[in-house]
């Protein structure tokens, strides 16, 4: 991490270089270029720093008492930095967590979430919430999906992006290939198999593929998967993509459990 000011230094501004630095990782191509994202809130921030990957922190001066190594900046500043209406007063510029598919897998993970063209970051986000809590041990962002690492999706996995592996792959086509052994499941409100029904092959290690709210999945993933849909028993016309998520990665912990 780098060094914080000296005592008596004035708070860093917006025109600081390395506040300055900091603001540019607001954009997805400034993040890839430094290998750099910003954490923004005490929560997300003290995930990071338990996962060893801040590389500086800023907080406001009334924060600094709990973040003696920190860098104190302007409220001016603060409010660059930070993406939300009201800042909490601490941001931390982190390393890139994700890692490649070959390592992700390689651990042989139990059950594995993939986000397939899901453009929301708060989707994104909660996802891999869901998926942590879930126990999932990987969440694979495949195809045209949004940066983990965008600030509305950091703040909406509330830590968790710190907690599992993260996988960016373009290639849906590949993440399918190394799936392979898996039970690879897709929701789909077409689903031949309803999810209660095959709650007893959910102790298989497992793959869940989750599409876009706007247009689900694709028919070339449909066809590589087995279709579950998840019933409906009122008059909703379906779940949204958060709920789907939490009821399947779910189903599937409780069935590991189970085994167990």
């Amino acid at each position: 991490m780098n060094s914080a000011q000296r005592p008596g230094d004035r708070p860093f501004t917006t025109r600081t270089p390395r506040v300055s630095a900091a603001i540019k990782l607001q954009r997805r191509r400034e993040r890839e270029k430094a290998g750099l994202f910003l954490a923004e809130g005490p929560q997300a921030v003290r995930e990071a720093v338990a996962a060893g990957v801040v590389r500086e922190l800023f907080v406001t001066a009334d924060r600094a008492g709990e973040y003696p190594d920190a860098s104190v900046v302007t409220d001016e500043a603060m409010a660059a930095l930070a993406e939300t209406v009201t800042p909490q007063g601490v941001v931390a510029v982190c390393e890139l967590v994700d890692v490649s598919l070959n390592d992700a897998l390689a651990k042989q993970p139990r059950l594995v979430a993939v986000a397939v063209d899901i453009r929301d970051p708060g989707n994104a986000g909660t996802i891999l919430r869901t998926a942590d809590a879930a126990g999932a041990n990987t969440v694979i962002f495949a195809g045209d999906s949004v940066d983990p690492h965008n600030g509305k999706c950091v703040r909406a996995s509330a830590g968790s992006l710190f907690h599992v592996d993260v996988v960016r792959e373009r290639e849906t086509g590949q993440v399918l290939d190394a799936l392979e052994g898996m039970l690879v499941l897709a929701t789909s409100g077409r689903g031949e198999s309803d999810l209660f029904e095959i709650e007893p092959r959910l102790t298989r290690k497992t793959a869940w593929l989750f599409g876009g709210e706007a247009h689900g999945l694709p028919d070339e993933v449909l066809a590589r998967a087995e279709r579950v849909r998840v019933p409906v028993y009122g008059f909703a016309e379906s779940l949204n993509l958060a709920a789907a998520a939490a009821v399947c990665l779910y189903a599937s912990a409780r069935a590991h459990r189970s085994a167990l």
